[in-house]
């Protein structure tokens, strides 16, 4: 059997809805999203975070609305933002209808917990006159107190009933223009959550693993419990929850799709953990050129490998790469397109690799656009 064929990822077939100008489910790319940390209702503070959000590549970005001040800002966020804005609602179904006529692109909300069917009807309304989908987010750290009671703890049965409770209010007054998440703090309830609901709808899934932790922990914990469900099919788009800079979210959320072979974004590491044969300090120099190298969008492979055990063989499956060790001390072997190439100094390592992968981004780029030029 082929590599290619162990890579292959049959997507669970979802309906496809829109949240704003970005489709989500059905054949459209696994989307990416992150959420504002800043306090909405300072507006400029929440534009200039969207910024570097957008910046990142992320696709669609979430914000708090827990007050008036909140829904008040949303208009001036939603018209400075490039990306379509998801307005985050507990309870308050006035917010919901605020931040629909704000010009929010989507409703995060439970519509079984906003009051009287009344005022469901009038989000949904809200929602249809203005053009918003909705995500109904199922938390298993605020499941309804009658399942809490019926199945005495947070289990994968209540949440998906839960769901599904919510999407028959909307299925109900004809609105189908929804996703739904399950999340949990813990990957293994959460996972077999998401199974369960995989099977019971045919939406799209936002999926997430929610209050994950820290840099390192959360993003241990996102990539098993994410990674096994986008492993198997389920998923249509992702937010990684990390205590850290939401542009991290992304960074990490694309470094998933990338790992799966569902999406591609950027420059692609691959690295050695270093040893005693390194020919050239191989942790400092993938640290700075992570760094370097994080404004190009443009997908492809690149190997920084210490010695010549591994260094050709990872080399020949990479764009660019480059191998440390061998014949002469303090240069190392650059390599193009699989074939070694020529000798490079250690010292000129990182503004080279820099250059040459600015470079066949802008030929990437270039050939891109003649694929997409109207025929004369």
């Amino acid at each position: 059997m082929s590599l290619r064929a162990y890579r292959d990822i049959h997507r669970r077939k979802s309906r496809q809805i829109m949240v704003g100008k970005v489709p989500v489910g059905g054949d459209a790319p696994i989307t990416v999203q992150t959420m504002t940390n800043t306090v909405t209702g300072d507006a400029r503070a929440t534009i200039d975070q969207i910024r570097k959000i957008e910046e990142a590549g992320c696709d669609i970005v979430r914000v708090s609305c827990p007050d008036e001040d909140a829904t008040k800002a949303m208009k001036a966020i939603t018209r400075a933002s490039s990306i379509p804005v998801v307005a985050d609602i507990h309870f308050h179904y006035k917010r919901a209808i605020e931040a629909a006529e704000a010009g929010a692109a989507c409703l995060r909300i439970n519509p079984g917990n906003i009051g009287s069917a009344q005022r469901v009807k009038d989000v949904v309304k809200a929602a249809k006159d203005h053009g918003c989908s909705m995500r109904i987010g199922v938390n298993a750290g605020s499941l309804e107190k009658e399942l809490l009671e019926r199945y005495g703890e947070p289990c994968p049965e209540a949440m998906v009933e839960s769901a599904l409770n919510h999407a028959k209010i909307l299925d109900d007054l004809d609105f189908r223009e929804y996703k739904i998440s399950v999340k949990a703090s813990d990957a293994f309830l959460a996972v077999a959550a998401y199974q369960g609901l995989a099977d019971a709808v045919d939406c799209p899934i936002h999926l997430g693993i929610t209050e994950a932790g820290g840099m390192i922990s959360g993003t241990v914990k996102s990539s098993i419990g994410m990674g096994m469900l986008l492993w198997s099919g389920i998923g249509d788009t992702i937010r990684v929850s990390l205590s850290a800079d939401p542009v991290e979210e992304v960074r990490v959320g694309f470094d998933i799709l990338k790992s799966l072979n569902l999406r591609h974004r950027g420059v692609n590491i691959v690295s050695c953990p270093s040893c005693a044969r390194q020919g050239f300090n191989v942790i400092d120099t993938v640290r700075v050129l992570e760094d370097r190298l994080k404004h190009i969008a443009t997908p492809m492979t690149l190997s920084i490998i210490g010695c010549v055990v591994n260094g050709p063989g990872e080399a020949r499956e990479t764009d660019l790469g480059f191998t440390g060790g061998g014949a002469g001390k303090g240069h190392g072997q650059i390599y193009l397109n699989g074939e070694p190439a020529y000798r490079l100094e250690n010292e000129k390592l990182v503004d080279h690799i820099v250059e040459l992968c600015e470079k066949k981004a802008a030929t990437i780029e270039a050939e891109r656009g003649k694929v997409l030029e109207p025929a004369q």
